[in-house]
């Protein structure tokens, strides 16, 4: 580690100070990240050509406010003095040394999947055939769009899954849901304005206005977005999530997807349909995708694998209509494919082969059985005290917390009980409503281990009433 202080002898504060303060604003910035071993004493104070004591006086501070913490026969290590609210600017918000947080034993990220069921030993099997018996296409150009087999069986996959109509030609692979998007509007051009559901994915958001686009942010009813609003703006581009909202996770009726067709048919305009985690709906039927609705050519649908597979394979697609692909045609083809060819030519095997489905089978089972686990544990632990929003689908739900606690203080309460939940207004665009709303993600966690979560979470945020 380089230790590279300004230290100041023509100054009335002492040596062992500023190499505190030092460390300090290293620590809260993250340049020097939690569980980082500090250099010893002895080392630290050759290099800086000061005292030990010196050295030991400095640690010892950061040791007593919290900054650092020690371990036997190991040495002094950076202690985790930050926790992350994701605050709307996605500024961290760093509490003191005083209220330091304790290691995480218990995080609900929405982000997080299952690791254990997933089939590694067939993923590494078929990678391992696609390496020798692909060898000459290692050597050539990928197709922009992605390899033709694996949109191919993708299409027939999304037709009888999701009631997807497109042909394989429509089809374009893409490293993540924020690349695509940025690849989509330079097809449909930066002068009109776009619209997005408030609250909504936050990365979304950043990716429109990094884009230097006009953006209007639509609220929300019962049953998504509000199309009356969004008729009262100059939009002609939508981005929603209408198969399970995020982060609410209302599912839009017909009636809603009929309406909204209708205005995209009135403004010659398109809908981004992200159907993100559209393989997991706990209660009623599924409901097919907007897009297999339209008739008119104006739904942009997008989908990724993420949720329901390999997150760092950041694998994602989007089906173009016939008039963007056509232009993407003449100018899109420019930009690179940005997934693995590898990758790409294993999932196609990996599907061909039925692996695909019967991945999807067991993790639909095992989701559904976390779900149903976090939600009882949620009304067993929690009673009255608590509403759920959003439980028919997906990988997360809302916990709107009765208690009279901000969300800052319900997530700080709660990771003082090493439980890390997640806040809601990091989504809203602009100054969002006084919130007692919390995220909670279960897909990274045992049934045991959401059970022993929710109760701690009862014992943080319902302790005096006990």
């Amino acid at each position: 580690m380089e230790i590279i202080p300004n230290l100041r002898h023509d100054i009335n504060k002492p040596l062992y100070i500023q190499i505190y303060e030092y460390f300090k604003e290293e620590i809260l910035n993250r340049k020097i990240t939690a569980g980082t071993r500090l250099p010893s004493h002895r080392k630290l104070a050759e290099h800086l050509q000061v005292s030990r004591n010196t050295i030991e006086l400095a640690y010892q501070q950061l040791l007593t406010e919290g900054y650092a913490e020690s371990k036997p026969k190991k040495g002094l290590y950076a202690a985790d003095v930050s926790y992350d609210v994701m605050k709307r600017k996605q500024e961290s918000f760093c509490i003191t040394a005083k209220q330091k947080i304790p290691a995480i034993s218990y995080d609900f990220s929405q982000g997080h999947v299952d690791a254990s069921v997933f089939p590694l030993t067939i993923w590494k099997r078929i990678t391992t055939d696609c390496l020798y018996t692909n060898e000459e296409r290692w050597f050539t150009a990928e197709d922009p769009q992605g390899e033709p087999e694996l949109r191919s069986e993708l299409c027939q996959y999304l037709y009888h899954s999701r009631g997807v109509v497109c042909s394989p030609d429509q089809i374009v692979f893409g490293a993540g849901t924020q690349y695509l998007l940025w690849l989509l509007i330079q097809l449909i051009g930066t002068d009109d304005e776009y619209a997005m559901e408030n609250p909504g994915f936050h990365r979304v958001r950043a990716m429109l206005q990094s884009s230097s686009l006009s953006v209007s942010y639509i609220d929300l009813d019962e049953q998504g977005i509000h199309v009356a609003s969004l008729q009262k703006t100059n939009a002609k581009t939508v981005y929603i999530t209408p198969s399970h909202q995020f982060p609410y996770g209302m599912i839009m009726p017909l009636a809603r997807r009929l309406e909204l067709l209708q205005w995209a048919n009135e403004r010659n305009g398109y809908i981004i349909e992200d159907d993100y985690d559209g393989e997991f709906r706990y209660v009623g039927k599924p409901i097919p995708a907007l897009q297999g609705l339209d008739t008119n050519e104006r739904v942009i649908y997008f989908g990724t694998f993420s949720k329901a597979f390999l997150p760092s394979v950041r694998m994602s697609y989007m089906i173009l209509p016939p008039a963007l692909l056509k232009i993407y045609k003449e100018r899109g083809t420019i930009y690179k494919q940005t997934v693995s060819k590898l990758h790409q030519l294993t999932m196609y095997h990996f599907m061909k082969d039925g692996h695909w489905h019967r991945h999807l089978s067991r993790i639909r089972t095992l989701y559904k059985k976390k779900q149903k686990a976090l939600i009882a544990a949620i009304e067993r632990y929690m009673g009255n005290h608590t509403e759920i929003i959003g439980s028919q689908s997906g990988l997360h739900i809302v916990l709107d917390v009765k208690n009279g606690m901000a969300e800052e203080q319900l997530i700080h309460t709660a990771a003082q009980y090493k439980v890390k939940v997640y806040p809601v207004s990091l989504y809203y665009a602009d100054s969002s409503p006084f919130l007692s709303r919390i995220l909670i993600g279960f897909g990274g966690l045992t049934e045991q281990e959401i059970e022993e979560a929710i109760l701690l979470l009862n014992k943080a945020w319902f302790a005096s009433e006990e």
